[in-house]
């Protein structure tokens, strides 16, 4: 019998704008190489995606946001490239009294950009959906 895999319904991301510009994280692979990425999550069945957003804004960020509305829809791929799954990506406002970010080590530092500067630059996996 087929054993069924954990796979995620949903990418939410968070997008904390400054006027046009929105807040993008910098990742460097172990080559040195810089992608932007937006602070995500990905939900799963029966997950509330606003409170699972939330946490990974905080967490990812330092900033205790709000989000608010869907204001980008978009698909992305869970799979891989020879056996694509597409899932909804959906890029929420968020709000926040402070723009000061105090980031996972995970992450090089971060960026205010426009959306089209962004596009044109390398985008992790999970930003890909932004094209």
């Amino acid at each position: 019998m087929k054993r069924p895999s954990l796979q995620p319904a949903a990418l939410v991301c968070g997008i904390l704008t400054d006027g046009e510009r929105a807040l993008f994280l910098i990742q460097k692979n172990s080559l040195g190489e810089e992608s932007l990425e937006l602070p995500h999550a990905f939900i799963f069945a029966g997950e509330n995606p606003v409170s699972s957003l939330t946490s990974a804004f905080l967490l990812q960020t330092g900033i205790d946001g709000q989000v608010h509305e869907i204001i980008m829809q978009g698909k992305f791929n869970s799979g891989s490239r020879k056996r694509k799954r597409l899932i909804p990506a959906l890029g929420f406002r968020v709000s926040a009294k402070s723009h000061s970010a105090k980031l996972l080590p995970a992450f090089f530092g971060y960026k205010w950009l426009l959306r089209e500067e962004a596009v044109k630059k390398k985008l992790a996996k999970t930003a890909e959906w932004l094209r």
